[in-house]
């Protein structure tokens, strides 16, 4: 099956340019005089270049003032030129099989004092480089890339509108996939099928909780067999071809559950909608995630709720901001994140809704539409 949900895997250069200038500038302000990026997913931010994670050392060197540089294997050099890179202009530095790449980098930044990393790079390569500029002090350049990453851009938002549209098109199926008999690996294999019918090239997770084992957060799949009266939580994700992802979670019921199942997913219905309700720009992170955690704490559950609020998501499914107790960051339009009240109680069941929402000018936007209260399935 085929959703035809397809969109362009690269930006117009000038967002790239765009945002090379940005981070430069970040980085002067900063002190630093370079970033060196390996691949991951903050050079495939600023170039665009996926590149692919090899012991061959693949940089970025972008210094805070001049031109930047990537340094690439010689048989990656049409790879690269492939990519935003060759649109770019961006110089080639390409090395043989027998030359040292960290020494050419190192060559690039004569009299660097302080050099910042991608968070991503190799402990090998970070030792490596360390060794050869003994002079320049390593800093990790998250808080250089990552506030730019916070804040998308109409482009990224477009891409996460249509992540999410894919992965609600997974989810309308699920139901019809759960049965009484069938064991949480095989509807996993089978929701793991769709989400690459719907679009994405890549299937991040697939997580099928059922019955008791609903109350484990990140619990995948196991050959447990689904029972009637199960609840089964649902949590599913990929990367679609830009390299924006998805994550959503519905809750699912095979069958009717206990009674006090139902209570406690309506009190996780409005924890839900609480946090949502308190997104606005200039809200504190942790004041998104008290708004929903109240309502459980409320109705005596906030020591069933054992993990943050949410996390952001783009180019990876977990990235800042996070929305948890102690996180003073403040809301801006563009930061996209997880709202994802959940409920576990050990040998028993658990539950949790999870959506993608946008913060706009006046609130905020969902990415994912499909129903949130608890999803019954019919059994004969």
């Amino acid at each position: 099956m085929a959703y035809g949900v397809l969109v362009s895997t690269h930006l117009d250069d000038s967002v790239y340019r765009t945002r090379l200038r940005a981070v430069q500038q970040a980085a002067s302000t900063a002190g630093i005089d370079a970033l060196l990026v390996t691949p991951g997913p903050d050079l495939r931010y600023l170039t665009g270049y996926e590149a692919v994670p090899l012991e061959r050392l693949t940089c970025l060197v972008l210094p805070s003032a001049g031109d930047p540089v990537m340094v690439v294997p010689g048989l990656e050099v049409l790879a690269a030129k492939a990519s935003p890179i060759g649109v770019l202009g961006l110089t080639l530095h390409a090395w043989g099989e027998t030359d040292d790449p960290v020494s050419l980098v190192a060559s690039l930044l004569p009299g660097a004092g302080t050099i910042a990393l991608d968070d991503h790079m190799w402990a090998e390569k970070v030792l490596r480089l360390r060794a050869a500029m003994p002079g320049a002090r390593q800093v990790i350049a998250g808080p250089i890339i990552h506030p730019l990453r916070m804040r998308k851009d109409s482009a990224e938002i477009a891409a996460l509108r249509n992540a999410g549209a894919a992965i609600d098109a997974v989810h309308a199926d699920v139901a019809g996939l759960l049965r009484p008999g069938r064991t949480e690996r095989e509807v996993g294999r089978d929701i793991a099928e769709r989400i690459l019918a719907a679009g994405h090239v890549s299937v991040d997770f697939v997580i099928v909780a059922s019955g008791p084992n609903g109350a484990s957060p990140h619990h995948e799949v196991s050959d447990r067999v689904i029972e009637v009266g199960d609840p089964v939580v649902v949590d599913i994700g990929g990367s679609m071809p830009d390299g924006y992802c998805s994550d959503s979670t519905r809750t699912y019921s095979v069958g009717e559950p206990v009674a006090v199942y139902r209570e406690w997913f309506e009190v996780l219905e409005r924890a839900q909608q609480a946090s949502c309700a308190a997104i606005a720009p200039g809200v504190a992170c942790e004041a998104i995630d008290e708004a929903g955690r109240a309502v459980l704490r409320d109705a005596g559950l906030g020591d069933l709720f054992i993990h943050r609020t949410g996390h952001g998501i783009g180019l990876e499914t977990h990235e800042e901001p996070y929305i948890v107790k102690g996180n003073t960051l403040r809301i801006e339009p563009g930061m996209a994140f997880s709202i994802e009240p959940g409920f576990y109680e050990t040998g028993r069941f658990g539950a949790r809704i999870e959506d993608i929402v946008i913060c706009t000018e006046t609130g905020f936007e969902s990415v994912n539409s499909r129903p949130r209260g608890l999803a019954m399935v019919e059994v004969a």
